[in-house]
């Protein structure tokens, strides 16, 4: 079980990358309800000219660059908003990226099972997490990865996690990615997105497993829905 990791959803138009994150000609990604750690997920970064955005798909699960060993070091999925910048100093300083996501899974315990509810924005819209991304390389083998900052839950998803996702506003797409930004602002950027202009949405038991995907994983919970016990990744 992966507890500390938001599984979440990226299930928008390739087109919509485009619009959202000023990616010209985006690749295509086929729609994801159910995006798990350790799978690929579409990262959006500064390229090497310093102005111009692309995106990729790269693992969700960082090595770190300085890790001695990579098949010793554990996948890093999440980093803590408050020990991110001395945890990860060189890595958030210089290499942030935009995660696109329209919503994430977290879960409850209702009796012995759990229940999962799906995080989005009220208005469905797209958004993006704060991610870092860094490349582990000797002679012979090169891993890059990427993972997500995490912060307190606004008052919506605090019955479900204490933590959350950072969801950066579109307005602050730039700063983040921006080599200049000083750290004192990228640190004020990482704080619970505000719950009054996101919906929870109880779900199905599909999402609770990194097996399933489609739309079954956001329908909403009925009566006649079984759970299938304890997540199964």
């Amino acid at each position: 079980m992966i507890a500390a990791a938001a599984v979440y959803a990226f299930a928008a138009p390739t087109e919509r990358l485009a619009d959202e994150f000023d990616v010209p000609d985006p690749p295509a990604f086929p729609p994801r309800y159910n995006i798990a750690p350790t799978q690929l997920i579409a990262a959006v970064a500064l390229k090497p000219d310093g102005e111009h955005r692309g995106i990729v798909r790269v693992p969700w699960g960082m090595v770190p660059a300085w890790a001695d060993d990579p098949s010793a070091a554990p996948r890093l999925f999440n980093a803590r908003a408050e020990s991110v910048a001395f945890k990860f100093g060189e890595c958030f300083r210089e290499k942030r990226c935009l995660i696109p996501a329209d919503g994430f899974f977290e879960w409850k315990a209702v009796g012995k099972k759990k229940h999962a509810c799906h995080f989005t924005r009220a208005d469905n819209g797209v958004f993006a997490f704060a991610g870092l991304w860094d490349v582990w390389q000797d002679e012979d083998l090169k891993i890059i990865g990427a993972c997500m900052v995490t912060t307190t839950p606004n008052e919506l998803v605090k019955p479900f996690h204490d933590r959350m996702p950072v969801i950066l506003p579109r307005e602050s797409y730039a700063e983040w990615l921006d080599a200049e930004t000083s750290e004192k602002r990228l640190l004020s950027l990482l704080k619970p997105y505000p719950a009054d202009v996101m919906r929870a949405t109880e779900v199905g038991p599909a999402v609770n497993s990194s097996k399933n995907e489609g739309p079954k994983c956001i329908e909403p919970r009925t009566p006649e829905m079984k759970n299938t016990g304890p997540l199964l990744f």
